[in-house]
């Protein structure tokens, strides 16, 4: 009634053993590092500090390298590392426009120190009368020069901004780059990273 399966006898020819070839992989002229010694590497070491104390001091360390590294870019004029009335490209146009003319209000605080420092000098009574007199008569001129100066770089820096950079905000960027004219060029900050003439300055700093 119920068929019996057949069971499939399987082949019984003896398959003869052959020795497969041997796989090498090419060397590498050095030890295969273990997975733990490669992640030793790449991590770098971390010294616990022992004690209060001592995580202080590192702390401090960690503060003072990101205060240099913060000064260092504030140096060279980067956007993060200014403070707020000095970032953006408006405020970078104003600067490099100043910087690469020569106005008269860079002059006006060394030619009144240099005329203070003459008649404190105890020269004969002639020469300091004389001294005195250019003083008088030149300062007005002078004053008349810079206030003349920083009425043109305002406004004339306000009218290019407003035509190159047509979506910023120009709120106070005449003002920004009259104040900036009538500073000496070694005390300006961010430091001048064009030449009087529009040539870039050089780097100086260190090749590393």
């Amino acid at each position: 009634m119920f068929r019996r399966r057949t069971q499939t006898t399987t082949d019984a020819t003896p398959v003869p053993d052959v020795d497969p070839k041997p796989v090498t992989t090419p060397a590498k002229g050095r030890p295969t590092p273990k997975r733990a010694e490669a992640q030793g590497r790449r991590r770098s070491p971390v010294t616990a500090p022992k004690n209060r104390k001592e995580a202080y001091r590192q702390a401090r360390e960690r503060d003072r390298l990101l205060r240099d590294k913060a000064r260092e870019g504030m140096m060279r004029g980067e956007d993060r590392y200014l403070p707020a009335r000095d970032r953006g490209p408006v405020r970078k146009f104003a600067r490099d426009f100043v910087d690469a003319r020569r106005l008269p209000g860079q002059y006006f605080l060394p030619a009144v120190l240099v005329i203070m420092l003459l008649s404190m000098i105890p020269f004969p009574i002639e020469i300091r009368r004389w001294v005195l007199t250019v003083y008088t008569m030149s300062l007005p001129v002078v004053l008349v020069l810079v206030v003349g100066s920083s009425f043109y770089v305002a406004g004339k820096v306000k009218k290019l901004a407003a035509a190159r950079f047509p979506d910023e905000d120009l709120k106070g960027v005449g003002f920004y780059a009259a104040m900036r004219s009538s500073q000496i060029r070694r005390l300006r900050f961010p430091k001048p990273t064009v030449q009087p003439g529009g040539a870039p300055v050089p780097d100086s700093s260190p090749k590393k």
